[in-house]
């Protein structure tokens, strides 16, 4: 993403009045703030809205555009592939959202710590606004350990599960 298309993001959170805007691509996290809303209005009396919240240090001050620069987050490291000398597949979460471990609340769970899986099979489900999607082994073989618990938010390369290859 270059200069331009962060200037041209920032101008449209300024003209349409967003209260932000969050973009990731390839690793790389941007968030544009757009100014508050003004807590006066024309009927109003500035005794009416009580005394006004201190700015946090964190908090990056309002620009001359009404925009508020936020800095650029470096997103979320996926989990380290495997190490080296344990030879563990680490299966990570494509997406951002909530780990189920059944496709339903009392089914059994998909797969369970020792089982054998073949790669294509469905290990869970990660729910992303009202979207059940099914995450697939990539690889065969043994399931070693299942990190999330069931109905526990997850981000985009967090560790679900450790698959000893065939």
């Amino acid at each position: 993403m270059n200069v331009k298309e962060i200037k041209e993001l920032v101008d449209l959170v300024a003209r349409r009045g967003l209260a932000a805007l969050e973009i990731e691509r390839a690793g790389f996290r941007l968030r544009i703030e757009g100014a508050p809303r003004p807590l006066f209005s024309p009927g109003r009396k500035a005794a009416e809205l009580g005394p006004e919240p201190a700015a946090s240090p964190e908090t990056p001050p309002v620009s001359s555009s009404g925009i508020r620069p936020a800095l650029a987050m470096p997103s979320p490291a996926p989990a380290p592939a495997a190490r080296e000398d344990d030879g563990l597949h680490q299966l990570t979460s494509p997406i951002v959202g909530t780990f189920y471990r059944a496709p339903s609340p009392d089914a059994e769970p998909f797969v369970k710590v020792g089982d054998e899986v073949e790669k294509g099979r469905t290990l869970c489900i990660v729910e992303a606004m009202k979207l059940m999607n099914e995450i697939e082994a990539d690889v065969s073989g043994t399931i070693v350990a299942v990190y999330p618990q069931n109905g526990q938010p997850v981000e985009f390369g967090e560790r679900l599960f450790a698959i000893q290859p065939r």
